[in-house]
C-alpha cells in the first residue's frame, strides 16, 4: 500500500433465491457493475440460515455485507419469516 491508501475488501452479498434464471442475472449484473463483488449464492431458507450461522460445510462463509432476499423461498416464509430471524442469534 503506497502513499496512504487502503486496500478495501470486497463486499459479501448473499443472494437467497431458486430460480437459476435470477442468480444468473445477478451474478451477470454485479460482474458488470462491480467485478469485485463476492456474490453467494443461497437456494433456500434453509442454506442461507446455514451459511449465515456458519454450519453445514459452510464453516468458512464470510459474513455478508448485503443479503438480497426473494420473498417466495421454499423452505422460508420470505418477508413473514426475517423478522423473527433477525433476532435469532447467528
Amino acid at each position: 500500500m503506497n502513499n496512504g491508501e487502503r486496500k478495501e475488501k470486497p463486499m459479501q452479498v448473499l443472494l437467497v433465491e431458486d430460480s437459476p434464471g435470477d442468480v444468473r442475472l445477478t451474478r451477470e449484473a454485479f460482474q458488470q457493475t462491480n467485478p469485485a463483488m463476492r456474490l453467494h449464492v443461497a437456494a433456500d431458507g434453509v442454506e442461507a440460515m446455514a451459511f449465515l450461522r456458519q454450519e453445514d460445510g459452510k464453516e468458512d462463509a464470510p459474513r455478508p455485507d448485503l443479503i438480497l432476499l426473494d420473498l417466495n423461498m421454499p423452505k422460508w416464509m420470505g418477508a413473514r419469516s426475517w423478522p423473527t430471524s433477525r433476532l435469532t442469534k447467528i
